[in-house]
C-alpha cells in the first residue's frame, strides 16, 4: 500500500471515529458523534470527508443523494506506517533504538511486556519457519 498523506487534527479524529465504528457512515452519523465532542458545522464535516478521500484515507458509494463513507486503511496499517515513518526518520532504521526509546519514554506495564514476549516469540517463530522474508 502507498504511502498516506499525512492528516490535520480533526481528520485524525474522524478517521478514529471510522475505526472505532467499523463501518460505513455518512456525513451525518460523523456529525452526530462529533457533536457529542464539540459543535461542528454540517458542511465542515463534509468538506473534511472530501478532503481525507482525496488523500485516500476515504472511499465512499452513493445510494441517491447520500454517500456512505468508509475507511481504507485499517488502524493497524496505519500505524504500522507512521511507526516505519519514524523509524526511517528518527531511528536510522534501528528497531532497537526505536524501541529502547519507548522504554525509556514510558516502560511496559507487565501484561504489556508479557504481550512483546509473545509478539517477539511469534517473529522468531516465523522468521525460523521461512514464512518472513525480511532482512535480517
Amino acid at each position: 500500500m502507498d504511502p498516506l498523506t499525512e492528516l490535520s487534527g480533526a481528520q485524525s479524529e474522524i478517521i478514529e471515529i471510522f475505526w472505532e465504528h467499523g463501518s460505513e457512515m455518512t456525513a451525518a452519523d460523523v456529525r452526530t458523534v462529533l457533536l457529542q465532542r464539540r459543535d461542528v458545522a454540517r458542511n465542515t464535516v463534509r468538506t473534511l470527508l472530501e478532503r481525507m478521500e482525496q488523500k485516500g484515507w476515504l472511499t465512499h458509494r452513493a445510494d441517491g443523494r447520500t454517500f456512505y463513507y468508509r475507511a481504507t486503511c485499517p488502524r493497524k496499517n496505519s500505524i504500522a506506517q507512521q511507526v516505519g515513518s519514524v523509524l526511517e526518520k528518527f531511528c536510522g532504521g534501528s528497531p532497537e533504538i526505536l524501541v529502547s526509546a519507548l522504554l525509556d519514554y514510558r516502560g511496559l506495564t507487565t501484561s504489556e511486556l508479557n504481550r512483546v514476549k509473545a509478539l517477539l516469540a511469534e517473529a522468531k517463530a516465523l522468521r525460523s519457519s521461512g514464512k518472513n522474508d525480511k532482512a535480517s
